[in-house]
């Protein structure tokens, strides 16, 4: 896929500044859990009410395909496909990649490994091969891809035929790959005959964080997924990207799998308002890094954020989330760390009163695990 121009960053709004000197509410939960849980915007709601729409299954939603067009475009690819979720996108990729009786790779701890129940054996017919993250957190490098594709030409052996990256890596904590760090390793999976897959259901957080068209993120890939329901905020969907000839088999598998919708505009119009926003993400990033900061502050363990996914180390994760949760902070788990996310429901104003909400760790909230439980105070 080819560079092309898409969204860009822009600097954080007064908007922010401006909530922070408004008090959030003691009873009020701050939910941090993931940037699924924001509601339609207004403006997304009007676009819904006057969507154009047309039965997608017999003759293409006119708003749903300009959708796809308009992603495809911004992903520097042939053509794309609506479907309802990112986990319903990466399989279709998988399913046209793989065959039974060969393996794909995949860094550990991504998406299509931990947390699509197993569809990729089950349903595309595929061994999941984890690759340790040896060019940082959630990434791998181009000499790690061409020792794991080595074919030993044994009629019994797995075949190794798909690579599948992802963009940011969400357990390793919203990780970003640079362009050039992706290509390197898209071109080495290339030469030794492996088709590439990009999860980038957080694409956009990565596009923005680092100055570039999500184009720039895709060189390489043979297909790519993109999700509109996570930092963008609309209520539902994904698309999958890739060559016309992709995206026809794409279609008749996603009606495979209950996919097909009739009048998809009503949800592809709030969409292309998601993508109009993009930009805002940039302001996902920085309070990120004012909530990472303010946790290091008080004593937790704290990851730097690179995106909007904050990781903390604790001794009792269950414990610690459950304590957050009487604090009136969700949080929510992934990889054994517990994971804070902002996204754009959330404002200055709500970090503040998370951080005061949290206050500063308490003597067993870090430690090694299974120790005693999390403690900290709670304030108000």
């Amino acid at each position: 896929m080819n560079e092309t121009e898409g969204v860009r960053p822009t600097p954080r709004s007064r908007r922010a500044s401006r909530s922070a000197r408004e008090a959030v509410p003691d009873d009020e939960p701050i939910d941090l859990r993931s940037d699924t849980v924001t509601v339609p915007t207004p403006e997304m709601r009007k676009a819904m009410a006057g969507a154009e729409v047309a039965d997608d299954v017999l003759d293409r939603d006119p708003t749903l395909r300009a959708l796809e067009e308009r992603v495809a475009g911004l992903l520097g690819a042939a053509d794309a496909l609506w479907t309802p979720t990112g986990t319903m996108a990466n399989i279709i990729a998988l399913m046209s990649h793989l065959s039974r009786g060969q393996s794909f790779l995949a860094p550990q701890g991504a998406h299509v490994l931990d947390f699509e129940l197993g569809t990729a054996a089950w349903l595309a017919g595929g061994m999941p091969r984890p690759l340790p993250h040896d060019g940082g957190p959630g990434k791998v490098t181009a000499s790690a891809v061409r020792r794991a594709a080595v074919d030993d030409g044994f009629y019994a052996s797995l075949r190794p035929a798909l690579l599948c990256l992802e963009n940011t890596h969400n357990s390793a904590g919203g990780t970003i790959t640079a362009p050039e760090e992706h290509a390197s390793v898209a071109a080495a999976a290339r030469a030794a005959r492996l088709a590439v897959h990009l999860d980038g259901a957080r694409l956009w957080n990565a596009a923005v964080a680092l100055g570039v068209p999500p184009g720039a993120l895709t060189v390489g890939a043979d297909t790519v997924s993109v999700c509109l329901s996570k930092g963008l905020g609309a209520p539902v969907g994904s698309v999958v990207a890739g060559s016309a000839e992709f995206v026809e088999q794409a279609r008749r598998l996603r009606k495979m799998l209950g996919g097909g919708v009739r009048q998809g505009g009503v949800l592809g119009a709030a969409g292309l308002v998601a993508l109009d926003q993009a930009d805002r993400l940039a302001e996902d990033h920085a309070l990120a890094t004012t909530l990472a900061t303010g946790l290091r502050e008080r004593g937790w363990r704290v990851r730097e954020p690179q995106t909007n996914i904050v990781l903390l180390d604790v001794a009792d994760l269950r414990g610690t989330i459950a304590a957050f949760a009487d604090a009136g902070v969700r949080a929510g788990a992934i990889a054994g760390k517990l994971r804070l996310m902002t996204h754009r429901d959330v404002a200055e104003k709500h970090v503040t009163a998370a951080l005061n909400r949290i206050g500063e760790v308490g003597p067993s909230s870090t430690g090694s695990p299974g120790g005693p439980p999390a403690q900290f105070p709670r304030v108000g």
